[in-house]
């Protein structure tokens, strides 16, 4: 599906992240990537088999209290 030079992650690779954003919904919170894997904002992820990943973002980041 990828006509990128060098070609972008394919859907089963572990970096599929790395692909190119082919269309963006904000508004709707996903995009969709080169490889055919649509991602959303919290981190979830729809691959193009039907199979999905949970969201994975890392874990929150507290403001220090003075």
């Amino acid at each position: 599906m990828c006509l990128h030079q060098p070609t972008c992650p394919s859907a089963e690779a572990t970096d599929r992240e790395a692909a190119r954003v082919i269309a963006c919904f904000r508004e709707q919170g996903w995009s969709l990537l080169c490889n055919g894997v649509i991602v959303f904002e919290d981190t979830g992820e729809l691959l193009p088999d039907g199979s999905t990943i949970a969201p994975h973002r890392g874990p929150a980041r507290h403001a220090l209290v003075a």
